[in-house]
């Protein structure tokens, strides 16, 4: 664009320089015309003074010659200030164009030192607000930092919490077991207890039938080593064996009735282990 304005510009200066030949040229036509035409005005004068027969006829020729020159001299002039006016124009013409081009370009220039100055202000404005927006992701990663770190911390809390609470819970619950299990035990002892009392009171109570009493009195030596052997008032344990074998104790008595006339000696060598049923009664 500035290229075709500087070209465009030169062309102007040339229009107005070729004009201004043509007026020079014009003028110089213009001055010959003027010189033909004052002598043709000097003839006219030296011909009308002229008082002769012929000098009529000469008068009118040069009359003729001075209003061609007239005529002459007047195009001249009038072509000299067509040209004058044509490169008063396009000086003119070259004079507001050159004028133009300078108001343009300082409107221009005007324009780009805005335009800079509006860049360089938005440019500042968007670094500040860059500064800003970077300021600010940082303040909120911070905030969410410091909220995870306050939010992982009161998890922990809880957590620790949680775990403290079924600790507790399974200690409680160890204990409830224990006592239960402690008290169950103890209920199981008392119950084998007073079974086995239960079970030693039956066997008293069958020995203290007349049966029981006969089949004792006749074989003393043998009740007396089962006496020594097995204290079966201190073990439980003992008791129930006594109380499981006393059946059988009294079904060897009832069957065997007779055989208790026999000698004692016969019998007892032969069934030796028998009498031990009558143990808790020795006792």
């Amino acid at each position: 664009m500035a290229q075709l304005k500087a070209q465009l510009a030169k062309a102007r200066a040339a229009q107005a320089a070729d004009a201004g030949k043509a007026v020079a040229g014009l003028v110089k036509d213009a001055a010959k015309a003027g010189a033909a035409l004052k002598a043709a005005q000097g003839k006219l004068t030296a011909a009308a003074k002229k008082k002769t027969p012929g000098s009529a006829k000469v008068v009118a020729a040069a009359k003729a010659v001075v209003a061609s020159a007239k005529k002459e001299a007047a195009a001249a002039k009038a072509k000299v200030a067509a040209a004058k006016k044509e490169a008063a124009a396009a000086k003119a013409a070259a004079k507001t164009a050159a004028a133009h081009d300078k108001a343009v370009a300082k409107a221009e220039a005007a324009v780009a030192k805005r335009a800079k100055a509006v860049a360089k202000k938005a440019a500042a404005k968007s670094k500040v607000a860059e500064k800003k927006a970077a300021a600010r992701a940082k303040l909120a990663a911070k905030k969410a930092a410091v909220k995870a770190k306050a939010a992982a911390k009161k998890q922990a809390v809880k957590a620790k919490a949680a775990a403290k609470k079924a600790a507790l819970k399974k200690k409680v619950a160890d204990k409830k077991a224990s006592v239960k299990a402690k008290a169950a035990a103890k209920k199981a002892a008392v119950k084998a207890k007073a079974a086995a009392k239960k079970t030693a009171a039956k066997a008293k109570a069958a020995a203290k039938k007349p049966v029981a009493k006969k089949a004792v009195a006749k074989k003393a030596p043998a009740t007396k080593k089962v006496a020594v052997k097995k204290p079966v008032a201190k073990k439980a344990p003992a008791a129930k064996k006594v109380a499981a074998k006393k059946p059988a104790a009294k079904k060897a008595v009832a069957k065997k009735a007779p055989a208790a006339k026999k000698p004692a000696g016969a019998p007892a060598a032969k069934r030796g282990r028998k009498p031990k049923a009558a143990a808790p009664v020795a006792a």
